[in-house]
């Protein structure tokens, strides 16, 4: 007979990527040598390899049991919590720290006026990463960009357009957009009191964000390309690097936001608009309506 307690091991294991891994996650204390020993004993028991060790990859069967023993694992505690009452829920959701930091306080205080007994998990992500986490049901939502339709089973809603800028020193030769893009083509802008000036070096997202590739592409037309000088996760970042005089930085014209002092925003008419919005797994629960409404409220005092 299969043991439950080598599955649920293998669960953390598939869930999280890696032994290692795991060990950290697993919600009790018990270290690598036993649950190493203990998933070669699953593997013994069912006659079949699991998954690869280095680099981690589950292999069929892996990917198979795994499937099959999420839904339990993934919902014990809060099934749990159902059999105690349902006193306490917990919303586990991912944003872009500069949601987490300027919006999203005000957002939960509304949402926890209807849920007094809220327990909250935040975690700072960007978009490549939220979907996967929602797939693999370690987080219930997230406020991130929207891009084409979300995968099967994830519903999602726009809430606010963000137009892509460039950001630049007040003391920067470059007052258009239109400046920084001749500088890179090594052209004149074709405006006498603003050189397009030597080509500077780019701050941005990493480079599989959606408005990193939108420029690309923008770039690729043109037969140019930008590499990213300073590859950072967080538009703060950028902002602080900019500032310094590192470069120019890639980032969006954020509603109710304050640029920093040192800094001009420099609309990239070029870039069309990114859609920022919510997106979850399944019929909306009473509590994820509850966190749309205010965010919905939030988006809509942010345009005006």
């Amino acid at each position: 007979m299969t043991n439950i307690h080598h599955l649920e091991l293998f669960y953390y294991v598939a869930r999280h990527g890696g032994i290692m891994e795991a060990v950290r996650n697993i919600p009790y204390g018990i270290q690598q040598p036993a649950v190493s020993g203990q998933i070669l004993q699953l593997e013994s028991d069912l006659g079949l390899k699991l998954f690869q060790r280095r680099p981690f990859q589950l292999t069929p069967a892996g990917q198979e049991l795994f499937e099959f023993v999420r839904p339990f694992f993934g919902n014990v505690e809060a099934v749990g919590e159902r059999l105690r009452g349902g006193a306490t829920q917990t919303l586990r959701m991912a944003a872009p720290a500069v949601v987490l930091r300027d919006h999203l306080p005000a957002v939960l205080q509304d949402v926890q006026a209807r849920f007094p007994r809220l327990r909250i998990v935040l975690r700072d992500a960007h978009q490549p990463l939220v979907e996967a986490w929602l797939e693999r049901h370690e987080i219930d939502f997230a406020v991130t960009i929207l891009e084409g339709r979300p995968v099967s089973g994830l519903l999602c809603e726009p809430l606010v357009q963000l137009q892509p800028v460039f950001l630049v020193r007040d003391d920067s030769p470059f007052h258009k957009s239109t400046h920084v893009l001749d500088a890179l083509a090594g052209g004149s802008s074709g405006d006498d009191r603003n050189p397009s000036g030597p080509a500077p070096s780019l701050i941005s997202l990493p480079s599989n964000e959606a408005l990193p590739r939108q420029l690309r592409e923008l770039l690729a037309g043109r037969d140019l390309e930008w590499p990213a000088a300073i590859e950072v996760n967080s538009l703060d970042l950028i902002e602080i690097y900019a500032a310094a005089g590192f470069g120019v930085g890639l980032g969006f014209a954020l509603p109710g936001a304050k640029l920093h002092r040192a800094l001009r925003a420099l609309p990239v008419a070029e870039l069309k608009p990114l859609q920022v919005g919510a997106l979850w797994r399944g019929k909306p629960t009473p509590l994820v309506e509850a966190l749309l409404a205010s965010l919905r409220s939030r988006a809509q005092a942010l345009v005006r």
